[in-house]
């Protein structure tokens, strides 16, 4: 089992050689046909818990984002979570007030796409292309990185002055192929923006990020298919989540606690990996929760990764390397 890196070491790490996650083919699962007398599949079939994870210890990306990288514990992860590589999660914690810049530094990115989520907080961003903006609560800021970009994050200067409790994730999304040399470019979603659907006898309401729920569409523009749900859940509420066989499915969840399809308690902080069997996952809260539920089409190319850059060979990698060295990806001051 190939180890995973955390996003502090994967920001750091750019020396010329390829670290490799994951090499091959990424098949979707393929079924057995069923003859022409098969008895009626139609009825939805729970997927099956593969497992369920406990939080990973926390770690410091810069001087300003207190992290769990949960990937560094799912064995295998770049496939079984395909499209996603990397989620890291800023669980409630309190800034105290500061006039210093704190977040992380210029760093470059390829190949891929960062996803930051927030709840609670501000974050400033730069990059190389000029762009720029902030991230405020309930907004998600779509980065696709593609051929090449650097780019800084930090809290934002006035929220910095006054201090106080941030709650945001991040998370890095492979493009296919044919993507990840595209120009680089951003989709700065707003929290009004977001689709919304409530659930029946107050059960609770859904944010549609990305994807598609109950008929609502979420803002977002994927490369491949995508489903991220914000779910808040009240104590006793249910929501059904479909989802196919083929598409990989896992819950984090944040606050409260809930049970999932019926039987497995998952507390605040775990983590849930779904099996690629069946059509429906439920989860019904414990206590009020908040879930983020992450699906999407696994990318059946080959993953080779170092540091910020993800491409599909060893070569690309270096290239990669090459083009940053030599400033294809612009300039940015720290």
């Amino acid at each position: 089992m190939k180890k995973t890196l955390s996003r502090r070491q994967l920001l750091t790490a750019v020396p010329p050689a390829a670290f490799l996650i994951g090499v091959g083919s990424q098949a979707m699962p393929k079924g057995p046909m069923q003859p022409a007398n098969a008895p009626d599949n139609s009825k939805p079939k729970l997927r099956p818990i593969d497992a369920v994870f406990a939080p990973p210890s926390v770690h410091w990306v810069g001087d300003g984002f207190r992290v769990a990288g949960y990937m560094n514990v799912i064995p295998d992860a770049a496939k079984r979570l395909s499209p996603f590589l990397l989620l890291d999660y800023h669980a409630p914690y309190t800034y105290e007030p500061t006039t210093r810049a704190r977040g992380v530094g210029v760093h470059p990115h390829r190949g891929f796409e960062t996803v930051t989520l927030a709840w609670q907080g501000s974050v400033a961003h730069h990059d190389s292309t000029g762009a720029g903006g902030i991230i405020g609560p309930g907004d998600v800021q779509w980065m696709t990185a593609a051929s090449g970009i650097l780019h800084k994050e930090y809290h934002e200067s006035a929220w910095a002055k006054q201090g106080g409790t941030m709650h945001m994730a991040q998370l890095w999304v492979n493009l296919p192929r044919s993507d990840k040399m595209r120009k680089p470019g951003y989709q700065p979603l707003t929290a009004a923006e977001m689709g919304l659907v409530t659930l029946d006898e107050g059960a609770g309401r859904v944010r549609i990020i990305a994807g598609e729920y109950a008929g609502v569409k979420g803002p977002a523009r994927t490369a491949t298919k995508i489903t991220l749900l914000d779910v808040e859940l009240s104590a006793g509420g249910t929501i059904r989540i479909p989802s196919p066989a083929r598409e990989n499915l896992s819950v984090l969840v944040m606050a409260g606690a809930v049970t999932v399809n019926g039987d497995t308690h998952a507390p605040t902080n775990s983590f849930v990996l779904f099996k690629n069997e069946g059509d429906v996952a439920t989860l019904t809260a414990s206590t009020d929760a908040h879930v983020l539920v992450l699906g999407g089409e696994p990318i059946d190319e080959p993953v080779v990764q170092y540091g910020p850059f993800v491409m599909n060979t060893r070569q690309e990698i270096a290239q990669a390397y090459q083009d940053f060295q030599s400033g294809k990806f612009g300039f940015l001051a720290d």
